[in-house]
């Protein structure tokens, strides 16, 4: 009988429908009392920012690390973190888990959640997003939009995958499960090719409220996911005067005619030497004729005098009321009498 008929565990032989459910046996120092025959070690450099947090917080990360006996040594000349495997290591896998302990701390996530890497079920991705576009100031926009107003959409996409999420640099961290890592992924390449992380964040909703029903479990859900159509605007320059397009003819244009041609049909062409440095001259001679002519009149334009505009006489209308002029005198002789 096998070690799991002995145990009462489930025994799996054939196709599981969902590998996500099976829980991970844990691996114990009893199932390898012979150790590892060789070290390992991994090293990584980090930042000068990231100094003086990794020394206040490197004994918890060697604390940590001694429980699957795994030593970790900071040098901070260098600016290197190391771990490296002892005698008494026995899982052969745990130095890959070091490595990425050290290597999202240097990605400055927080000790807190870069420990939990350590487990079976948890595992870390750095996406690099900085070859994903081409164009800097595409890059930022693309990368703030990952985050969103007050980091809303980082939050949403942490709720929905039950990863953390860190964008720093040109860099996205992640840590989580295994299946949340691949959907993060997944938002964060869409999201720098220009596909709106609202689009996978809603369509992880559904998937999680279509998980619900039993009835949905064996159908196609893709009627019920969100699609967008893309738009590929071209925002090149149109010039300001562009040529109307001449209607197709499938007859060629006709040809031009050549020099000599011209030549012949004037007449010039039978002429003799003479006579055409006569008929050359004659032309110059018309040519200055017609300049000094222009230049004349155009200094002669400053001796003409102006056009003077002739002048209006405005006739005075005679407005004046009689009837009122004489009660206005009417009146002040009346205050005169009084007064005297």
């Amino acid at each position: 009988m096998s070690g799991s008929e002995i145990d009462g565990g489930p025994t799996a032989t054939g196709p599981v429908d969902n590998a996500w459910s099976l829980k991970i046996p844990a691996f114990k120092a009893e199932d390898n009392p012979h150790r590892l025959l060789e070290e390992s070690s991994f090293a990584t450099l980090f930042p000068k920012y990231r100094e003086k947090y990794l020394r206040e917080h490197w004994p918890l990360v060697q604390k940590a690390l001694e429980e699957y006996a795994v030593k970790a040594e900071l040098d901070l000349l260098e600016g290197s973190m190391t771990v490296k495997t002892t005698r008494k290591t026995w899982d052969p896998y745990i130095i890959v888990k070091a490595r990425d302990v050290i290597k999202l701390l240097s990605r400055s996530v927080p000790f807190e959640q870069a420990v939990r890497v350590l487990q079976d079920d948890i595992g870390s991705d750095v996406i690099k997003i900085s070859s994903l576009v081409r164009n800097r100031e595409k890059f930022v926009k693309r990368r703030q939009r990952l985050i969103g107003p007050n980091g809303c959409t980082l939050k949403s996409i942490e709720l929905l995958t039950n990863c953390y999420v860190l964008v720093q640099g040109q860099t996205v961290a992640a840590l989580g499960p295994y299946k949340g890592l691949q959907q993060v992924r997944r938002i964060v390449e869409d999201t720098m090719k220009n596909i709106h992380p609202i689009y996978n964040i809603k369509a992880l909703m559904i998937k999680r409220e279509l998980a619900k029903d039993p009835k949905l479990q064996n159908e196609n859900w893709e009627r019920f996911l969100p699609k967008f159509s893309s738009k590929n605007v071209s925002k090149r320059k149109q010039p300001k005067n562009k040529k109307e397009k001449k209607p197709y003819t499938p007859f060629p244009p006709p040809q031009q005619e050549s020099k000599i041609d011209k030549m012949i049909a004037s007449g010039e062409f039978f002429l003799k030497e003479e006579q055409k440095r006569a008929k050359r001259k004659r032309e110059q001679e018309a040519r200055h004729e017609e300049a000094e002519k222009k230049r004349q009149e155009r200094r002669a334009q400053v001796f003409i005098p102006p056009e003077e505009k002739p002048t209006e006489q405005k006739q005075e209308k005679n407005d004046i009321n009689l009837e009122e002029f004489k009660n206005k005198v009417k009146k002040g002789l009346k205050k005169r009498s009084v007064q005297s």
